[in-house]
């Protein structure tokens, strides 16, 4: 074997279904492990190599962390030599922090701010005026500028108290009058009582630092003639006498010098003209040393960067406290269907018998009031949708209304009753912004912080690529533009340009959330570390793979060791070092069929992937496509994030194929306007009233129902599984509870469940695990010592079926179920689904927690298939044909292989009636759909229109279709 100097060596790994595999991973080289669904891919990668990673990192933890390394199940595997420090990324998007952004995922936020707290323009958020302070440069030259010969008189107010507290807004007329008083700079000195103690004291100080003339109204007072003194008026501003300058280059040093002093004593200077006319007037020049507006004069605060942190009280807005929303009555629940008029019953809580008296008053007072009863409100005009909002005259409108039951908040139906129609509206003081008006007020070429935030990734690189700063910010700003740069071009190089830097890091996609973490990787600049990544492909459409090639390349190239588990053809070829593990999943599934560089696993003939690669088998293009018949959905005026106005047709009973790059708007039509609209027709009313965001759609008569098939989890607790999921515990139960044993005991299917009281274990509840809290470290999940992770009572553990009790079967996967369940006809029925679509290698109890986000989505469809089968079993076929469902990427984690059965399913679901909607990018599936509607041509705002639509043919010979282009490849 190689050393391990060389490469990562893994000696006898038998982690899950790994059957005592040993392998090499050479250091400094891209290593890809592909597969089966199954096969033990990310048994080797995450949970042997990446675990022992981690263990290894734990162990030089303190004394708290270690005392629970032994209860942490190690890794099975007998030696791992050479390991580098690891790193994992997932596929998996763990934020639900709602302040987290792309930019503060990705640190470009940190630099932001310190790029605009250091380079900035401060603005006054009172009058927009320019907020500065004056360097010496600039009072030097200013004076310059007056001409040689200019005769002046160096000043510096007397301030024997600080100037006071900045003003508030206020009324107009205080605010044309402060704006008056401001024209004088001298009214900047605070109003002095005549020879107060501290003015007194100030005139000592003064005299003791070596000042010898005061200065007021054009006299000269002189210390060293107390009796010129008594004509001072110390009510009047009063100001000390630094020195007479004539303006000229030779005396630049002179003015420097007075600015200076001036600083120091009063924080400004002011240098008078003196007129060469007796009484012409004399012009003021003031400069400052702190921070104020340059045209009202209020005093402003330097920048700092946790100004612009809406995590940092100093900068967040205090109304929303950073988050950008705040909690109100929300409209879309106070009217949720926007096609009714006021007479149907438009405003929600009004037709509550209790409340139907406003109804009343307003229907009475319509007419007056210029207010349309039967039109419906998307319908009615600007001005009269204001008079039902806000009143006129007697009538108080809903706000009245909402205003009037808040003062009634101590009943108990009240306060239920508001409930229901608050939700997040945006925030009316930063209108989402999230941060306070002295930080939207700093602006860099125009953009306060939170507008360059709200730029998508390319038009932001574009935006900081093309500052233009003066040649002292580019010294302060280069080294930060270059950081920031840096990080995105990082972003746009792994596909992720249409994204917004302020979005939501919780709302992003797995796919995307890794893509991110993988560009962070890059930033970080990272040595001889081991990253391990799962599909980072996903969510890739087949151009933008090229581009998250060269990512791993350059991540590889600085020196580190890249593991990647990857399906996608185009990386597997990009692979230094290729691992293929097989034959089959689960327990036929966890050996190395074939290890080395490309050309060897396309010659191994034990290589299931190595055949696909090099050509042998294939998924065969359709020999008969279904062609678009009457019955069709018609999308018109689809207007949601960059759709504007796209109107689209979509044929039923057949595959329907959505593509286009990232971010082309194939989700947003797709799950926020198709399928919204449709639930609403069909009266699934969870999604509320989707009208606003398209204008009309027809042919939903032809549907019984809509089902989105997604990946969210099917359940967020360990109790949650496969099985449970597809409805065949019930039955497992039940046989369980028709045996001998479980009858002499009493017992019920209820005593077999692990979710309710009764045969489960009493201590985890049956989870099978407990939380250990690890206080700075992740909780830690560790076996129930009472049921040693089995989640029952001995008890029911004693009932056997087959020799197996509940727990054992509960550890078999799909494919050994199906053997052991011989002669059980309906729950074989249900159990062939999910082999048939790829997951015969899951354990029946397996956590739903455990499952990705393809393998979630694919328990889901087998539970539909399931469902379309028993219908037609039971001759009600009309209860799932007619179904139309929608699924984004299912192809998420699938092999090749896996992939041509999941075709296989999905033909099953439209020969049962149904109807079929896919997003995807795997050119397999598209090869295969009857019909394909490709977005683009690019992403963010550069997609949004439909490029191409029709058979793949036809797609392909499109040459407009980033689609088309790789499809006419695979034709």
């Amino acid at each position: 074997m190689t050393s391990s100097n060389d490469a990562i060596v893994i000696r006898g790994a038998r982690t899950h279904n790994l059957k005592n595999i040993s392998c090499e991973i050479p250091h400094g080289k891209l290593t890809v492990v592909s597969g089966v669904s199954g096969s033990g891919k990310s048994s080797l990668a995450f949970d042997t190599i990446y675990a022992e990673g981690q263990r290894r990192y734990v162990e030089s933890l303190s004394a708290y962390a270690r005392q629970f390394l032994e209860r942490i199940e190690k890794p099975d595997v007998d030696e791992i030599d050479g390991l580098a420090p690891a790193i994992a990324i997932k596929q998996k998007n763990t934020t639900r922090n709602p302040r987290s952004t792309v930019a503060t995922a990705t640190e470009i936020y940190d630099y932001l701010r310190l790029l605009y707290a250091r380079a900035g323009e401060v603005h006054c958020i009172y009058c927009d005026g320019l907020v500065k302070r004056d360097s010496m440069d600039e009072v030097a030259e200013g004076i310059l500028a007056l001409g040689e010969g200019t005769r002046l008189n160096a000043l510096f107010p007397v301030r024997h108290e600080m100037p006071s507290p900045e003003p508030a807004k206020t009324t107009k007329r205080a605010a044309k009058s402060a704006a008056k008083a401001s024209g004088n700079a001298a009214e900047k000195t605070a109003v002095l009582q005549p020879m107060s103690e501290g003015l007194k004291a100030r005139l000592v100080e003064l005299r003791g630092s070596g000042f010898n003339r005061l200065y007021q109204n054009s006299q000269i007072f002189e210390f060293s003639t107390p009796e010129s003194l008594l004509e001072v008026d110390f009510t009047a501003p009063l100001f000390v006498l630094l020195d007479r300058i004539v303006v000229s280059a030779e005396n630049r040093a002179r003015i420097v010098d007075a600015a200076e002093i001036a600083y120091r004593e009063s924080g400004e200077v002011i240098f008078e003209e003196v007129p060469r006319d007796e009484g012409a007037v004399r012009k003021r020049h003031r400069f400052s040393g702190e921070y104020e507006c340059k045209s009202c004069h209020r005093p402003g605060k330097e920048p700092e960067p946790r100004l612009f942190s809406f995590n940092n009280p100093f900068g967040a807005c205090p109304r929303c406290q950073g988050f950008g929303n705040t909690v109100d009555y929300d409209l879309n629940l106070v009217i949720p269907d926007k096609g009714l008029s006021l007479n149907d019953g438009a405003i929600d809580p009004w037709n509550r018998p209790k409340y139907r008296t406003w109804f009343t008053d307003l229907k009475k007072q319509a007419s007056a009031l210029g207010v349309p009863m039967d039109v419906p409100w998307r319908e009615m005009r600007e001005a009269a949708r204001e008079i039902v909002l806000r009143g006129n005259g007697k009538f108080e409108g809903i706000h009245g209304f909402f205003a009037q039951m808040e003062r009634k908040k101590y009943k108990l139906h009240v306060r239920v009753m508001l409930s229901k129609y608050r939700g997040y509206a945006e925030c009316p003081e930063c209108r989402g912004q999230r941060l306070r008006a002295e930080a939207r007020a700093v602006r860099i070429n125009g953009l306060n912080i939170c507008q360059a935030a709200a730029l998508t990734i390319a038009k932001a690189k574009e935006f900081f690529g093309s500052l233009k700063l003066s040649p002292m910010q580019e010294e302060i700003a280069g080294p930060i533009l270059e950081e920031v740069q840096q990080r995105l071009s990082f972003l746009d190089a792994v596909g992720l340009e249409y994204l917004t830097l302020d979005r939501l890091a919780s709302t992003l996609s797995g796919g995307e959330a890794q893509r991110i973490q993988l560009a962070t990787s890059l930033g970080s600049q990272l040595v001889g570390t081991l990253y391990v990544l799962d599909e980072p492909s996903i969510g890739l459409h087949t151009r933008d793979t090229a581009r998250l090639i060269r990512i791993l390349e350059k991540l590889r190239d600085l020196g580190n060791t890249i593991v990647v588990v990857e399906h996608d053809a185009d990386v597997l070829r990009a692979a230094d070092h290729l691992l293929d593990l097989g034959p089959g999943a689960g327990e036929f599934g966890g050996r190395l069929l074939a290890e080395g560089v490309l050309a060897e696993i396309e010659a191994n003939p034990n290589s299931l992937t190595g055949k696909y690669l090099s050509g042998k088998i294939s998924i065969p293009v359709p020999t008969r496509r279904r062609a678009p018949g009457r019955e069709k959905l018609v999308l018109k005026g689809a207007e949601a994030n960059n759709l504007h106005g796209l109107n689209v047709e979509i044929p039923l009973g057949m595959l329907v194929a959505i593509t286009g790059v990232s971010g082309s708007g194939k989700s947003t039509l797709v799950h926020q306007v198709l399928y919204r609209a449709v639930a609403h027709a069909l009266g699934q009313t969870d999604g509320g009233d989707p009208s606003a965001v398209f204008k009309s759609l027809t042919g939903v008569e032809r549907l019984n129902d809509v089902i989105l098939v997604d990946q969210t989890p099917i359940g967020r607790t360990p109790r949650s599984n496969p099985i449970t999921y597809i409805k065949g515990f019930d039955l497992v139960r039940e046989l369980f509870a028709s045996q001998p044993d479980a009858k002499r005991l009493s017992l019920t299917p209820g005593h077999f469940s692990f979710n309710v009281p009764g045969g489960r274990c009493n201590t985890c509840e049956g989870d099978g695990t407990v939380t250990v809290e690890m206080q700075f470290l992740a909780d830690v999940e560790l076996p129930c010592e009472d049921c040693n992770g089995t989640r029952y009572q001995a008890k029911i553990l004693d009932v056997r079926y087959k020799g197996k009790n509940i727990h054992e079967v509960l550890q078999m996967t799909v494919k050994e179920a199906l053997r052991f369940f011989t002669g059980q006809t309906r729950l074989l029925e249900k159990l062939a689904v999910l082999d048939e679509i790829g997951l015969g290698y899951l354990r029946l109890g397996q956590s739903a927690t455990t499952l990705s986000g393809g393998e979630a989505q694919r328990v889901k469809l087998a539970a539909h298939l399931s469902q379309v089968r028993a219908a037609n079993a039971n001759a009600k076929p009309s209860q799932a044909s007619r179904v139309l469902y929608i699924l984004d990427e299912p192809t998420t984690g699938l092999h090749f292989d896996d992939v041509s059965k999941l075709l296989t399913a999905f033909r099953k679901l439209i020969d049962g009636g149904g109807s079929l909607i896919v997003i995807e990018h795997n050119l397999d599936v598209i090869k295969s759909a009857d019909w394909v509607i490709d977005l683009g041509p690019e992403g963010g705002e550069g997609g949004g229109h439909i490029v191409a639509q029709g058979t793949p043919e036809e797609v392909a010979g499109n040459l407009h279709s980033h689609t088309g282009q790789w499809l006419a490849k695979v034709l």
